[in-house]
């Protein structure tokens, strides 16, 4: 099931999607891979960014060249980023 526009997506949901595209938890994924519109991967993103026992397991960075270079830039709480890599300990929380 996916989240409408207006229902925030699922924590286990997005964890899911991550370990799928990303193929294991630990690995930069480009946010554009998540196939959401920009509006909604920063809407997403931001919500979870803004609580600290999700946050803590969410490492966003920016990647401007190389090999995983990021074709568009997202705005997380304020910050351009590009890319996120989960932790496993995320489990401990779903």
């Amino acid at each position: 099931m996916t989240a409408a526009p207006h229902q925030p997506m699922a924590l286990r949901e997005l964890v899911d999607k991550y370990r799928q595209l990303a193929g294991g938890y630990g690995r930069p994924l480009v946010l554009a891979g998540f196939g959401f519109s920009p509006q909604e991967t920063e809407r997403i993103f931001s919500l979870f960014d803004e609580d600290y026992h999700i946050s803590r397991f969410f490492h966003f960075s920016l990647q401007p060249a190389g090999e995983k270079r990021a074709e568009r830039t997202y705005r997380i709480n304020g910050f351009p980023q590009s890319h996120v890599a989960l932790d496993a300990e995320i489990e401990s929380i779903l």
